[in-house]
């Protein structure tokens, strides 16, 4: 409804200042301006452009102003641009204003999200009024950080026992490929990269990951001489980690034992490097000042506002471990088909079999089954991945060197529905590619011949992991290489060729394009601030108060209001009228600021408020250095257009080097700090920034105004 007015009335408004462009001669220029601008928004408003229309209306008045006849041109625009960013200013804080003042009436915390969703694009369309079109259309808000307001608090235990696991794993990998060397099963740089190959070693040495004990790893030989092999020497690069245990009874047994004191340095370092990642994950979202803290094995993370979705979305983002892994499929060995011929738990579980012809090398193909399972009648499809993933672990004994990974997939059904199911894989345990070879991921648009035009993540591997990569992929041609996200199969393409260049991709799947956007965006910020060392644990959330009390808020805010409020005296006394034109300038200052930070996306913080008061005296500063050349001039006797020009022509230099040199410590500041110390530092540069502007060009419009249009014969300095 909204936009059908809006769209009549700057249509109804381009045509009378088309007219006028007409009638105008002398103005054309300005009013044509106007008349497209006018025009821009009547199109933007047919079609729903919310944006392009806020700012096309925001242009009429800045030409319409430019149109009059007041100083000259050049200050006209000046002025007019002022103008302009005045009503941006209004734009972007009014939905903060309204949130503020009435408890965000827009906000239904007891909807659902599709409810909530629903009434949010009712809004948009402009069915509940302009001021609920104007704050469903504006998406940013400034919000109350966690020292005044308070927020979310969400708690998560770091499974430290993974990470010890993991390490242990490597070491079984590593300990492997010791052993193949020195026995020269493979290569002395090589790798166990076929089936040929772990045979060979498994003919001579079994070894076993216990279940119970995440940090032993146990070896049997087939002979003692066999066992001869674990001496000092290839002991060498594991004795500051490992502990060699044999068994004194049977020789050919040989067990290795994490140290105590390495497992506790792992559980500490997994504990830290998750706090680590898991701040700049949050960060990389905005300038949402979240807090980060540990508590023992325990990560808190704590989120300033009041906004429940945005709320759900972070814990999902911080909830990934994004731990990325290439590993090879197994086609070629026996896989499911035992299990397909005899499983009495199939029907229980809901289990179906499907067959694929899968790739076993150049030229070779053959039919293997696999399982797959379909959610049941109201089941997430995550409940059904999770009851699949435990069907799977009882049924099946698979091997150390082998595991079982799932994959989503959809496929549709002719009738404008999909079948989403997940499907089971065959894979080699150990990963051939690892997440920490990547050097960095970007979201594409899909651009390949025949492809959808949907999103997916280019991954750029660092030198090491290029030159893995290529290997395998030459090792393996025409096998099955899959690409595993925390555990789960994103795609698992054939390998056609070697691949070299040190780069992959990984498709966002087949939801909507907005969809794959959103999910690529999220991955590419996962993958760029690392995985988590170890999968973490949800363990309980709750809504928090400020974590400064009333009385310290209030102090805070009395002891600003009051500084910027004798530093307005001050300037008037001293300065009378000009001291006056400098306070607007300092508001239209602040006005700016904040208006930015809503932008940004920003929490205000108390640390946040003594940036606004700093630039509040830096600007002052500036107004200051000004008046005083324009003194020094007048004193010597030149006129007041003169004054007015010498003056702000001297002490610009003055005011360059000291906005310069703060606005230094605040990009040192917010790219070292983090939570308020970044939140401070922002403020401070974004007011560097527009003190610049408000102190030398808009204190300037008015004094030109003054001598240049009035002509004043004085100027009130003080």
């Amino acid at each position: 409804m909204v936009y059908t007015y809006l769209a009549y009335g700057f249509g109804g408004l381009a045509l009378v200042l088309a007219l006028a462009t007409l009638g105008v001669k002398n103005k054309r220029g300005s009013l044509g301006t106007a008349a497209l601008a006018a025009a821009s928004a009547g199109v933007a408003a047919k079609y729903e452009a919310f944006l392009v229309l806020a700012l096309a209306a925001m242009v009429i008045p800045w030409a319409l102003f430019v149109a009059t006849h007041f100083v000259d041109a050049a200050w006209r625009a000046k002025v007019g641009f002022c103008i302009f960013l005045g009503l941006a200013s209004g734009l972007a804080l009014y939905p903060t204003y309204i949130d503020e003042r009435f408890a965000r009436p827009d906000y239904d915390p007891n909807a659902t999200g599709e409810a909530q969703a629903a009434y949010d694009a009712e809004g948009r369309a402009g069915h509940d009024g302009f001021g609920r079109f104007i704050r469903a259309n504006v998406p940013f808000r400034l919000v109350r950080g966690l020292d005044l307001k308070g927020g979310f608090r969400v708690e998560y235990t770091v499974d430290v026992q993974e990470a010890i696991r993991d390490k242990r794993d490597r070491y079984y990998d590593d300990l492997k490929t010791a052993v193949a060397r020195k026995w020269e099963l493979i290569a002395e740089d090589g790798f166990l990269a076929t089936q040929a190959q772990n045979d060979a070693l498994s003919a001579r040495a079994k070894f076993e990951k216990p279940r119970a004990d995440v940090s032993k790893i146990n070896v049997v030989f087939t002979t003692e001489e066999d066992a001869s092999v674990i001496n000092d020497q290839l002991m060498v690069r594991f004795a500051e980690e490992l502990s060699v245990v044999r068994d004194t009874a049977d020789k050919r047994k040989i067990s290795f034992n994490i140290k105590k004191e390495v497992a506790e340095s792992e559980r500490r370092s997994a504990v830290n490097q998750a706090k680590d990642k898991i701040l700049r994950r949050v960060d990389s979202l905005g300038l949402k000042e979240a807090a980060v803290s540990i508590r023992e094995e325990d990560i808190v993370v704590e989120v300033p506002g009041e906004d429940r979705r945005q709320f759900e979305e972070i814990k999902a983002l911080v909830s990934q471990t994004a731990r990325l892994d290439f590993k090879m499929v197994d086609d070629g060995a026996n896989g499911f088909a035992d299990l397909q011929k005899d499983c009495p738990s199939c029907a229980e579980a809901g289990v179906e079999w499907s067959i694929e012809n899968a790739p076993l090398g150049p030229g070779k193909t053959e039919s293997r089954p696999y399982p797959l399972m379909r959610p049941r009648e109201g089941e997430p499809i995550n409940d059904t991945y999770k009851r699949f993933k435990a069907w799977a672990e009882k049924a099946m004994v698979v091997p150390d060197t082998h595991q079982i990974a799932f994959e989503r997939e959809s496929r549709p059904t002719g009738d404008g529905k999909e079948d989403v199911y997940w499907r089971a894989y065959y894979l080699f345990s150990r990963a051939d590619v690892t997440g920490d070879m990547i050097r960095a991921a970007k979201r594409e648009r899909e651009q390949r011949a025949g492809g959808l035009g949907g999103w997916l993540v280019a991954l750029e591997f660092s030198p090491r992991g290029a030159d893995q990569f290529e290997r395998v992929t030459g090792d393996n041609i025409k096998r099955r290489f899959a690409i595993l996200l925390d555990e789960k199969v994103e795609s698992a393409p054939v390998i056609n060729q070697k691949i070299a260049g040190g780069g992959a991709t990984i498709t966002m799947g087949s939801g909507s394009i907005e969809e794959q956007h959103k999910a690529a965006g999220n991955l590419e910020l996962v993958l760029k601030s690392g995985a988590l060392p170890a999968p973490i644990v949800y363990k309980g959330e709750q809504q928090i108060g400020p974590s400064l009390g009333t009385d310290a808020i209030l102090q805070g805010l009395k002891g600003g209001a009051l500084g910027a409020v004798l530093v307005f005296i001050v300037m008037l006394v001293v300065y009378a009228r000009a001291g006056f034109v400098a306070i607007v300038a300092v508001l239209f200052n602040m006005v700016l600021q904040v208006a930015v930070l809503a932008m940004l996306g920003a929490s205000m913080t108390l640390p946040g408020i003594a940036g606004l008061a700093l630039t509040i005296g830096i600007a002052v500063d500036a107004n200051v250095l000004i008046n005083e050349r324009i003194r020094d001039e007048l004193r010597a006797g030149k006129s007041p257009r003169q004054a007015v020009d010498i003056g702000y022509d001297r002490a610009f230099s003055a005011i360059v080097d000291g906005h310069v040199t703060t606005f230094i410590a605040g990009v040192i500041l917010a790219t070292y700090g983090s939570g308020p110390i970044k939140g401070f530092a922002v403020t401070l540069i974004i007011g560097m920034i527009v003190s610049m502007f408000t102190g030398v060009v808009c204190t300037r419009l008015v004094f030109d105004w003054v001598v240049r249009w009035r002509k004043a014969k004085v100027l009130s300095l003080g």
